[in-house]
């Protein structure tokens, strides 16, 4: 996953050989979150539910097998994701690249384990445009 240009002096020089060993000599191509293959189309519910072909069988969001209802009718629901894995600090810190502090997570799995910092800097953003328009233009209405 590419890096933004302003957040490229927080990652080491060699981040994309660090990056590539996580994902594809640790976790040998496949997400450490669910399981997903990196590089191919995924059959899934929407919900992490999502189709194993290796396996031949369905799987959870954190890619355990599980059985659907055979009456179900889950062909309108099902939606195609190509996976591509990327290399996610744990603990957010950009700067510990030690190999217990990466994983390699898909799309899915990166969005989820992000969830709180994406709040936190939303929650921020939506702060500091308050307190621009109280400075600027008076209290609010």
């Amino acid at each position: 996953m590419p890096i933004r240009r302003e957040h490229r002096f927080f990652y080491p020089i060699d981040w994309p050989q660090l990056s590539a060993l996580i994902r594809f000599g640790r976790a040998k191509g496949c997400c450490e979150g669910c399981g997903r293959p990196h590089g191919r189309i995924v059959f899934h519910l929407g919900d992490g539910r999502w189709w194993d072909a290796d396996a031949g069988r369905w799987r959870d969001g954190r890619g355990r097998r599980i059985l659907l209802a055979s009456g179900a009718d889950i062909l309108g629901h099902v939606r195609r994701t190509r996976i591509v894995l990327a290399a996610a600090h744990r603990d957010h810190d950009t700067a510990n690249n030690t190999s217990t502090n990466l994983a390699a997570f898909c799309q899915r799995c990166h969005m989820i384990h992000d969830r709180p910092e994406h709040r936190r800097r939303r929650w921020r953003t939506l702060f500091r445009r308050k307190a621009l328009g109280d400075l600027f233009g008076g209290p609010y209405a």
